[in-house]
């Protein structure tokens, strides 16, 4: 399968490049520095920015499926609205290059813990990422809202 994956050098993403490229499949992925991944063989690495949807389409169209472990990054000033935004953006893209499979890969703070409690609404739940959860489960929702 050829794997258009966001967000390669992230810890996330890093275990997913390494899996996909152990199971065999080509890889580009779509990074913001292409020289942070040591080459490998079926791995592609591209300068991308998931905020341009139109540049973002042009990069994946033609994959099998896309992979986003994207996260603009857990001391981003402005995590929550730039992962809002970064996820509209690659919807955008998705439906732009007509890719038909996706995998978003998400945090577990929008889990229940309990019938309609999540795991982000725990007092104890760390302050520091509790922007990158909401967002996260942002995502989902706009997901949902797609076909």
């Amino acid at each position: 399968m050829n794997i258009a994956l966001l967000g390669a050098t992230g810890f996330v993403g890093a275990a997913l490049l390494s899996e996909a490229l152990d199971r065999g499949h080509a890889v580009t992925a779509i990074v913001r520095d292409p020289e942070k991944l040591p080459a490998r063989d079926r791995l592609t690495a591209i300068a991308g920015d998931v905020y341009d949807a139109g540049s973002l389409a042009r990069s994946i169209r033609g994959h099998d499926a896309l992979v986003s472990a994207f996260n603009p990054g857990w001391k981003d000033p402005n995590l929550y609205d730039d992962q809002v935004r970064g996820t509209s953006s690659i919807i955008q893209a998705i439906k732009m290059a007509g890719l038909k499979r996706v995998l978003w890969v998400g945090g577990a703070g929008g889990l229940e813990v309990r019938p309609g409690v999540r795991l982000v609404d725990d007092p104890n739940f760390p302050l520091a990422i509790r922007p990158g959860s909401l967002a996260t489960i942002n995502a989902l929702e706009q997901l949902k809202k797609r076909t």
